[in-house]
């Protein structure tokens, strides 16, 4: 089975959404033989690499409340985020543009390193207040991963995995995808949101014996079989005779 999900490196629910489906897939009987691939995605990808604004001004400018009740939107994320086992740290989260980290995402992809670097940077960016616009900051992070130093200043010092990541932003439109995080389930079913682990479960069940499971098939044969059949032990030739 491969999960497909959508999903951005400053986007709460994304991380939180990882952890509901990591938690189904540990209970999950067939988890080692279930793919996850990240897919890139960018909340705002007009977000500057700088800014002055705290995380709390930038959600009460977007949505135009107060940044009082920002403050307690991003509250309840972090309680969310708590259940889950995940540490928010919304008071000196470090918001900028994610596009050279889904960038280094894919060269990590590349090198068989996926997984290691998207965790690393969702950490870095919600619990470590890390800035993850930074190249000398994500060349640490990737570092930290397991990459190769020269090799990740190489790729964010020029323009490599820029298509790579344009090219799933663009699938995300044309599969209709309007937020994330978003996950496709062998490119024919899908999940929306951060949904409960008991929901991801039920989603990996269903898939599992939709896709895996041989459908019964259903006999045409008359109910007074008379058929001539053979098997191992030979061949059973009916009575036509017999009413």
């Amino acid at each position: 089975m491969k999960i497909e999900v959508w999903s951005d490196f400053a986007c709460p629910f994304c991380y939180i959404g990882k952890r509901r489906l990591e938690e189904a897939l540990e209970k999950f009987p067939h988890q080692d033989q279930v793919e996850v691939v990240f897919k890139s995605f960018e909340l705002d990808p007009h977000a500057s690499r700088d800014t002055d604004l705290s995380i709390h001004e930038i959600i009460a400018k977007k949505y135009g409340v107060s940044v009082e009740q920002a403050k307690n939107m991003n509250k309840g994320i972090a309680e969310q985020a708590a259940a889950v086992g995940l540490d928010f740290q919304f008071e000196t989260l470090i918001r900028t543009n994610t596009f050279d980290a889904h960038r280094l995402a894919k060269f990590a992809e590349a090198k068989g390193k996926d997984a290691e670097v998207t965790e690393r940077l969702l950490k870095a960016y919600f619990t470590d207040s890390k800035h993850l616009g930074d190249h000398d900051t994500l060349t640490e992070l990737a570092v930290e991963a397991g990459l190769d130093r020269n090799e990740v200043e190489a790729v964010l010092k020029g323009n490599d995995y820029e298509a790579a990541v344009r090219g799933e932003e663009a699938q995300a439109q044309q599969i209709g995808v309007q937020g994330v995080p978003f996950f496709v389930l062998n490119n024919k079913y899908a999940v929306s949101g951060a949904q409960p682990a008991e929901v991801f479960a039920g989603a990996l069940q269903k898939v599992w014996e939709e896709e895996n499971e041989k459908p019964a098939l259903q006999s045409l044969s008359p109910t007074s079989d008379q058929g001539a059949v053979c098997t191992e032990d030979g061949c059973e030739v009916p009575d036509f005779n017999k009413q």
